[in-house]
């Protein structure tokens, strides 16, 4: 079973956004590269051909990047509320944040908390602005802890 601590939700990395990031810059360039060659030699087709390349995985590349940003902008919104219920509850029960660990990535009713080596379950009002915290016995006590 897999936990997160606060310090995942504030330093989430974007290794993936970067790579594609500098993908993008480097088809950028072969495509402003290929375009000043077949602009001196007109007769060339093979400039043109590989212009064409670089551009159609340019856009391919575009396309990644945007679907990639829409899909950080709804993760963003949904681990947002994750951080200030890690804090309410290191604070209801005089812990350091970095003491309390939860088991999901966004903030659902039913998701396990761990501190103090014991787990419990969260009952989430409907609204959404109160909470209950149950005992829980776990099956699977090997517990990984992402940072």
């Amino acid at each position: 079973m897999t936990f997160y601590a606060e310090s995942y939700f504030s330093h989430q990395q974007q290794l993936f956004s970067m790579i594609n990031y500098g993908v993008i810059i480097v088809l950028s360039l072969l495509i402003l590269f290929n375009a000043t060659r077949y602009l001196r030699h007109h007769m060339r087709t093979r400039n043109k051909d590989l212009g064409i390349i670089f551009f159609l995985l340019l856009l391919i590349f575009v396309g990644l990047q945007i679907t990639n940003i829409e899909n950080e902008f709804n993760r963003s919104n949904q681990t947002s509320e994750m951080r200030p219920f890690i804090e309410a509850v290191a604070r209801d029960h005089g812990l350091k944040s970095n003491q309390v660990f939860v088991n999901s990535q966004t903030l659902t009713d039913g998701i396990l908390v761990r501190f103090d080596k014991k787990d419990y379950r969260v009952n989430l009002s409907p609204t959404g602005d109160n909470y209950t915290l149950t005992r829980a016995h776990v099956v699977d006590h090997s517990v990984k802890i992402v940072r």
